[in-house]
């Protein structure tokens, strides 16, 4: 599994990146995931990354360090899944945790890269930042028109066409 960061504020979850943290650990709960990669870097002047909040915050909820494993310097949706794929066995699957909102274009990323994957977002708050929502579908627009090449991120994809619809698998 791995959870996609969303910001960390001295040491914390944000609560976006905790929603997406406690619906990890309920699957985790639930039986069949052995790893879980928390992926994010930090911002300058940040102390902490994203990576190594969300596996504390999942460690002191009773998951094991053993399978726990932070990615600690992306950025980006394309850096988190392309940090996370270089620390698990290769050929993998992968279930993408984020939110709804997210989950389509981090879909698709993961798509391009050629990584077997589908996901299980965690819900979004009860009011959603309606420009948050925007962006993501301008952004999933953009990624189907212009490729992984038209997010800036291209080098080590080769086939940067769109890929399929993707998958959301629901726990």
């Amino acid at each position: 599994m791995v959870v996609l960061g969303a910001a960390q504020y001295a040491g914390q979850p944000s609560a976006a990146f905790r929603r997406r943290l406690d619906h990890a650990l309920a699957l985790y709960r639930a039986g069949g995931v052995q790893t879980i990669v928390v992926t994010g870097g930090r911002r300058p002047g940040d102390a902490h990354s994203e990576g190594e909040v969300g596996r504390s915050y999942l460690a002191r909820r009773g998951v094991p360090h053993m399978a726990l494993l932070a990615e600690t310097r992306s950025r980006t949706t394309i850096e988190n899944l392309r940090g996370a794929h270089t620390l698990l066995p290769p050929g993998t699957p992968l279930t993408l945790v984020t939110d709804m909102a997210h989950a389509p274009r981090a879909l698709a990323l993961a798509q391009a890269l050629g990584l077997t994957v589908n996901a299980s977002p965690s819900p979004l708050r009860r009011q959603p930042d309606w420009r948050y929502l925007i962006r993501e579908k301008v952004a999933l627009l953009v990624y189907s028109l212009l490729g992984v090449q038209g997010t800036g991120h291209a080098n080590r994809v080769e086939d940067a066409a769109p890929a399929p619809r993707p998958r959301l698998a629901h726990p």
